[in-house]
């Protein structure tokens, strides 16, 4: 069985505070300001992302826009080949979607899969003027047709790296790393 190991830092504490800052000025851009923008961080790293997005556009704008959680557990397209019991948290968007414009947040846009699932999720629950994706890294290989609106860092890799998004919320640090499979 292959294991993980490390092999650069593609971006520390302060490359994801820059990139997070230069994210939620895009999205103000790109929207005209933030009434009827929506910010919904997808489950687990989206979350923090999300909220400093959030906190971001606050000092731009002086209004923190509306957010909300997404939980796509049960929208994945694996879920009867996954061989635990998958754990579904609560989604929590106090909001009709209707009409406005959510701009869904990640850590990692790789195949497309996670997007594709959250894009079914949102559906379900309304009709969104528009959705537009932001990520912290895009890192290539996508199998679906879908691209990021708001990137913090392009990172080619090839199918046996990995990229770890490690965050103050959710790990007690805080960094992106590169690691690659190797055989024992």
């Amino acid at each position: 069985m292959a294991i993980l190991v490390d092999k650069t830092v593609l971006m520390d504490i302060d490359g994801i505070r820059r990139a997070l800052t230069r994210i939620s000025h895009e999205i103000v851009e790109k929207n005209k300001g933030t009434k009827n923008v929506i910010l919904v961080g997808i489950r687990t790293r989206g979350i923090p992302l999300a909220e400093r997005i959030a906190s971001e556009i606050e000092k731009i704008e002086g209004t923190k826009p509306a957010m909300g959680i997404l939980d796509i557990t049960l929208y994945r397209d694996d879920l009867s080949t996954l061989s635990y019991q998958p754990v579904v948290r609560e989604t929590e968007i106090p909001y009709d979607i209707t009409g406005k414009t959510i701009v869904l947040v990640d850590d990692v846009l790789y195949t497309g899969r996670t997007i594709r699932a959250a894009l079914d999720a949102l559906i379900d629950m309304g009709r969104p003027k528009s959705i537009q994706l932001a990520v912290l890294i895009d890192r290539g290989h996508r199998e679906l047709p879908i691209r990021a609106d708001f990137v913090g860092k392009n990172v080619p890799t090839s199918s046996k790296e990995e990229i770890r998004v490690v965050l103050k919320e959710n790990d007690g640090d805080e960094k992106v790393v590169l690691s690659e499979q190797k055989e024992p």
